[in-house]
């Protein structure tokens, strides 16, 4: 497994991003966990919405600012995943059960280590923007998700259904 960078979404990764999007969607996954709405926005728009998302004087009033990145495999320059991480929890959804870390690895690149990769970057963020400690929550049937929140130091605090019914792990990494 090769080293990941974490950058910001620029113009110039219109066709990179598009192509890892549309992966997803063949993949059968309409939702990209930690896009910020990359799943439902055209590339252009979305980059729009994330760089308001990124301050607070432009961040839309029922959200939370967040630094979204791309994680890029430096050797080839291939998106490898997408993490969002939010400042803080004021969001009632966000507090329930988004957390403060959403992320997701591209279908052809998961089971090699990549999200405990991206997770130990975006808590180096999180700790370098002034976060002592971060939620973060996946379904309870989601092992892969649920392993590397643990191996990054992830303690699991409640289990509880979501809106959909299935059950959720609620955990809490200490920076």
């Amino acid at each position: 497994m090769e080293d990941l960078s974490l950058i910001r979404p620029t113009s110039a990764l219109k066709s990179k991003a598009n192509d890892f999007k549309q992966e997803f969607f063949d993949f059968g996954e309409p939702v990209i966990n930690g896009s910020a709405l990359f799943d439902q926005l055209e590339f252009d728009d979305w980059l729009i919405h994330i760089q308001k998302s990124s301050r607070p004087e432009t961040v839309q009033p029922d959200w939370v600012v967040a630094d979204t990145f791309f994680a890029v495999r430096p050797q080839d320059n291939r998106l490898i995943g997408m993490i969002d991480i939010r400042h803080n929890l004021n969001n009632a959804f966000l507090s329930e059960y988004g957390g403060h870390i959403g992320y997701a690895v591209r279908p052809s690149e998961r089971r090699k280590g990549y999200a405990t990769q991206m997770l130990k970057l975006a808590l180096a963020y999180a700790k370098s923007i002034g976060l002592k400690k971060v939620m973060l929550g996946c379904y309870a049937d989601n092992t892969a998700s649920y392993k590397t929140i643990l191996k990054c130091g992830g303690i699991l605090t409640e289990t509880k259904p979501y809106a959909d019914g299935k059950p959720m792990h609620i955990c809490w990494i200490t920076l």
